[in-house]
């Protein structure tokens, strides 16, 4: 199999002046809601990749990806440069375990993510699995300023469509917004505010938690909800957090 498989920008599109979201249309293997791939260009002679989850559901053969413009990062800054038509290479395979299959079923899932991290989300929540596995779904999105809440639409038609099953808790760190919690996501749990604004408890007994981002706020939340005696997923030793960082500390 070739290490590379061509793909034709479609659309790039600006959220604000450092988040990004590209579609593309290739002919890479199915994936995995949850999965990413890994994403390249060839700079000054040498092909640089880093991966990125999928923001399409596996059924939408329009490829979706999210991104942050790294300030010394030499892919994104020349990501933002396509135009339609362009060429971009992608894996031919996804990978991951960041998937519905390797959760234990429970009656509310928490989907807590943070920027960019969002993408994954979306795309496990256009999967039927999801609703028909979880009797409650909360996502949350967390981030600094109410302009990188992005896909604001999609989550739009998300909770009308799935109405008293879906939950969208937005997170503001930065600004006041009057609709989005203040606060870092730990300390939301930690003071009761997110539960009560969901209108569940985090229990060990019905729960299932998945977390993905920024690595201090997955390791700080997972840290709480060990606390009140919840523990990490692994497939010998099931258990109610499954977490995936998206960039190491």
């Amino acid at each position: 199999m070739s290490t590379w498989v061509e793909s034709t920008v479609v659309n790039l599109r600006q959220w604000t002046d450092e988040l990004y979201s590209i579609q593309v249309e290739a002919d890479i293997a199915p994936f995995t809601a949850g999965q990413f791939t890994r994403v390249a260009l060839e700079i000054d002679g040498e092909i640089v990749a880093r991966p990125y989850s999928f923001v399409n559901g596996p059924a939408n053969p329009l490829h979706e990806f999210y991104f942050i413009l790294v300030k010394d990062g030499p892919l994104t800054h020349e990501l933002i440069k396509l135009k339609t038509g362009d060429k971009l290479l992608l894996a031919p395979r996804a990978a991951g375990f960041f998937i519905l299959s390797e959760v234990p079923e429970a009656d509310t899932l928490w989907m807590l993510a943070t920027g960019t991290a969002l993408g994954p989300f979306l795309s496990i929540l256009t999967t039927d699995e999801a609703w028909q596995r979880h009797r409650n779904i909360v996502l949350v999105h967390a981030v600094r300023t109410a302009a990188e809440l992005a896909y604001r639409d999609e989550i739009r038609m998300l909770l009308e469509r799935h109405t008293g099953q879906l939950q969208f808790i937005p997170f503001v760190s930065r600004e006041d917004t009057g609709f989005a919690i203040r606060a870092r996501v730990p300390d939301a749990i930690v003071d009761g505010r997110l539960e009560q604004r969901a209108g569940f408890r985090i229990t060990a007994s019905d729960t299932q938690v998945m977390i993905c981002g920024n690595p201090a706020m997955v390791r700080d939340t997972t840290a709480v909800l060990e606390s009140r005696g919840l523990k990490k997923n692994r497939r010998r030793d099931p258990g109610q957090i499954t977490t995936e960082q998206y960039w190491k500390e």
